[in-house]
């Protein structure tokens, strides 16, 4: 095993980084700005400028922290990558919430989804069906209720053009 401490931790390789206003450290600054404007971007296009504006107003100096986390972390650095779209995330992203019974967030991002990714009802059910099968029949169950009364305006809208 190597006597030398990992370059993870540049201060402890390099003592003098601290010195000259940190500018070792300015990058990493650099970089958590970037991600958080970048979450705050995709937030705003997938949950809708309502939702965030009211959630960061919310924000006191218990959490506000964690605001700026979830901004940075899951939309900024997740979120924002080019691997999956917004709608193959939104579906991911039911999945889970569904699957882990988190029923509020799950609702928001069932009405998210359906108002700024493309995702479309069929795909809704497509999911809540895997989440059943694979994360049991009650959660699935709960989620399905969860997506009628969040979604009930465009389910009636769906059946409505289906039967004319």
């Amino acid at each position: 095993m190597s006597s030398r401490t990992p370059d993870i931790f540049p201060v402890w390789n390099n003592p003098g980084a601290l010195s000259n206003n940190c500018k070792p450290f300015s990058k990493e600054i650099n970089l958590s700005e970037t991600r958080y404007r970048a979450g705050m971007k995709v937030r705003r296009a997938v949950l809708g400028d309502a939702h965030v504006n009211k959630a960061t107003a919310r924000a006191t100096s218990l959490d506000r922290d964690f605001q700026r986390y979830i901004a940075e972390a899951a939309w900024g650095s997740v979120w924002s990558r080019e691997g999956l779209s917004r709608r193959e995330r939104s579906l991911i992203t039911i999945a889970m919430l569904a699957g882990l019974g988190h029923e509020e967030e799950l609702a928001m991002h069932l009405r998210a989804a359906i108002d700024n990714t493309g995702t479309s009802l069929d795909d809704i059910r497509e999911v809540l069906l895997q989440v059943g099968v694979y994360c049991g029949v009650p959660h699935a169950n709960t989620a399905f209720k969860i997506a009628k009364e969040v979604l009930g305006q465009e389910i009636r809208r769906a059946e409505t053009t289906e039967t004319a």
